[in-house]
């Protein structure tokens, strides 16, 4: 059996608030938030990339290896010092996300991943990507969908998230922050995780159920979870409001009489 308590990514514990490399009974939701930044990688590639919030590092990282050179802010002072270490081709900096530090229009791409539904004031933080991004220049945001994540509530599940939104209030409020083009997608569990979620009556509900009753790991369902890659999950436009996780993409407006 496997004491989850005991589980550590080196210099930064699991703590519910992020996700984390390298850790068996971790790595559903690593990947499940891997598969995003695999996804948007290629978006990014040559481009001026600013990662607002970035976590751990690892999603920057990937954007860094696809080509892109990024700026990784975050808040926590033990964060931005794990990713200074561990990822030495990033910039990383400390920052207020509502608050950046950069000039206005430098930026190609902003990225934020599994970061919006921590943060109080989701309006300010989207102008705040709008005054960094060129013209033209392109948003790309994820969040847990309010309507699987937190079901039926009114208030997250999680401690760590101030307010979760449906795909149509994502879609709203990218769009009130001055926003074009505004696209949402959704992330499913494909072939293998519902074999995998049949098996285990939910492969979520299952995890749930081992952190609330102790942490101690069945083996086959920790096997099957330290197994889960990112080909595992599907990106896109269907059922949106039964996807796991959502991914809007939307741009800041050409100035007028651009070409």
């Amino acid at each position: 059996m496997t004491d989850v308590s005991a589980a550590q990514a080196p210099g930064l514990p699991i703590t519910g608030e992020r996700t984390v490399p390298g850790v068996a009974v971790e790595n559903y939701w690593f990947r499940r938030h891997e598969a995003v930044y695999a996804a948007i990688a290629g978006r990014c590639a040559g481009g001026v990339v600013l990662e607002a919030g970035c976590g751990e590092g690892y999603g920057a990282d990937l954007l860094a290896e696809a080509g892109a050179q990024v700026l990784a802010l975050d808040y926590d002072v033990a964060t931005a010092a794990h990713v200074r270490r561990r990822y030495p081709r990033l910039g990383i900096a400390r920052a207020n996300l509502v608050a950046l530090p950069v000039s206005s229009g430098a930026i190609d791409a902003v990225v934020s991943l599994q970061v919006i539904e921590h943060l109080w004031e989701q309006e300010r933080f989207l102008r705040e990507c709008r005054r960094v991004l060129a013209p033209g220049g392109t948003l790309l945001v994820s969040t847990p969908n309010r309507l699987t994540f937190s079901p039926g509530r009114d208030t997250p599940l999680n401690p760590f998230h101030t307010r979760e939104l449906s795909p149509v209030e994502l879609a709203d409020l990218v769009s009130a922050g001055g926003f074009t083009d505004v696209k949402v997608l959704g992330l499913h569990h494909g072939p293998r995780l519902r074999e995998l979620d049949a098996r285990h009556g939910g492969l979520v509900d299952a995890q749930v159920a081992v952190a609330l009753n102790g942490g101690d790991w069945p083996p086959e369902l920790l096997a099957d979870v330290a197994s889960v890659t990112v080909d595992d999950f599907v990106l896109g436009a269907d059922d949106l409001d039964a996807s796991l996780d959502l991914l809007v993409i939307a741009q800041r407006p050409a100035e007028p009489g651009s070409a």
